[in-house]
C-alpha cells in the first residue's frame, strides 16, 4: 500500500512569514516496515498528536507541514548519513556518519531501538530498502520544507521557522542524563543560540510562561538536523525547536489524548497569536525602506 508522505496546510488568513513543521507526528505505518517489536512499544517513538496541537498555525497565517510516516521508520529530522553500519545487510554505497544518539540509543535516520531500547528488527535491512525509504519519505519531506521556507523568504524577505516536537516526561532518564530539576513543560532549542535571534526565543518562551508553563532553553534538547539546515539568521531564516512535555496532553502508554489536550491546544493557539504578532512586526522592521520617487 502506497501512503502519502506528508501534508502541507496553507494559511487560512493573510499569509505571514511563518513556516511550522512536525516531522515526527506520523502514525501511518508502511506495509514494508516489517518490525519485530510490539506496536505499543514502537509507538512510544511518535510525537503523537503534535500536528493536532499546532493545528492553529494556518489560522494565524502560517504554513503547517507534517509527516504521515512514523519517525521510527525513517526520521526526517536526521541527516541521511546518520545510519548504523551494523543495521545493514551489506556495505552502504556512500558516507556514513552515525551520531552519538544513533550509536548509543539506536535513534538515527533509521531507528534500530525503541525508546525502551527494545530492538525494532529481527533482521538486517537491505541497502535498497533503506534507499527507498530515503527517496519516498525523507527526501519529499525535506524538499517540501525547504520549498516552503524558500518561497516564504522570497515573498516576505525573511522567514521564521518553528520545528515542532514532543518529549517523554522521563526525558532526562531516557537520554541518560542526571538532573536535579524536573523536566520543563516546554523546551526550546536553538543549537545554543545559533539558529535564531535571542528575541525570537524570548518571544516564544515569554508567551508560554505567561500562560503558566515552565520553559527551559536548550535543556535537554538543543535541536537537530532541520535546525542545522534552515536556522541561518544571516541568510534570512530563524529556526526554533519546540518540545512539549507529553504529560500535558497525552496518555504516554495508550497514546490517547488526555483530558488536558483541548486546554493545551487552546494555550498553543494563544502562543501562536503572540508569535504571529512578532513575525509581522519584525518582517516590517526588516523590510527595506522604499526609495523616494524622483520628480518626473
Amino acid at each position: 500500500m502506497s501512503l502519502p508522505a506528508l501534508t502541507l496546510v496553507a494559511p487560512t488568513s493573510p499569509p505571514i512569514a511563518l513556516v511550522c513543521d512536525s516531522p515526527h507526528s506520523g502514525t501511518d505505518y508502511p506495509d514494508d516496515f516489517r518490525y519485530a517489536v510490539d506496536l505499543p512499544d514502537l509507538r512510544r517513538c511518535e510525537d503523537t498528536h503534535v500536528d493536532a496541537l499546532w493545528s492553529g498555525v494556518p489560522q494565524v497565517g502560517g504554513q503547517l507541514l507534517h509527516a504521515h510516516f512514523p519517525r521510527s521508520y525513517i526520521d526526517a529530522n536526521r541527516a541521511c548519513t546518520d545510519i548504523e553500519a551494523g543495521l545493514l545487510s551489506a556495505p552502504w554505497p556512500g558516507e556514513l556518519t552515525p551520531s552519538e544518539r544513533c550509536l548509543r540509543l539506536g535513534n538515527g535516520l533509521i531507528y534500530s531501538k525503541t525508546t525502551t531500547l527494545a530492538p525494532i528488527y529481527a533482521r538486517q535491512l537491505d541497502v535498497q530498502e533503506v534507499r527507498q525509504r530515503i527517496e519516498r519519505y525523507w527526501m519529499p519531506y525535506r524538499q517540501a520544507l525547504r520549498t516552503a521556507i524558500d518561497r516564504t523568504r522570497q515573498v516576505h524577505g525573511r522567514v521564521w521557522h518553528l520545528n515542532l516536537h514532543s518529549m517523554p516526561s522521563n526525558a532526562y532518564e531516557r537520554l541518560g542524563l542526571s538532573a536535579d530539576r524536573p523536566l520543563a513543560d516546554v523546551v526550546l532549542g536553538n543549537l545554543r543560540g545559533v539558529t535564531c535571534a535571542e528575541a525570537f526565543t524570548h518571544c516564544v518562551a515569554d508567551a508560554f510562561r505567561a500562560l503558566g508553563y515552565s520553559v527551559a532553553i536548550n535543556d535537554p534538547y538543543v535541536g537537530q538536523d532541520l535546525l542545522r539546515e534552515h536556522g541561518r539568521p544571516a541568510e534570512g531564516c530563524e529556526s526554533l525547536q519546540i518540545e512539549m512535555n507529553r504529560r500535558l496532553y497525552l496518555d504516554e502508554v495508550t497514546r490517547e489524548r488526555s483530558d488536558r489536550f483541548e486546554r493545551t491546544r487552546d494555550d498553543i493557539d494563544r502562543v501562536l497569536r503572540d508569535v504571529a504578532r512578532f513575525v509581522v512586526e519584525h518582517t516590517r522592521l526588516s523590510s527595506p525602506t522604499p526609495s523616494p520617487k524622483e520628480d518626473s
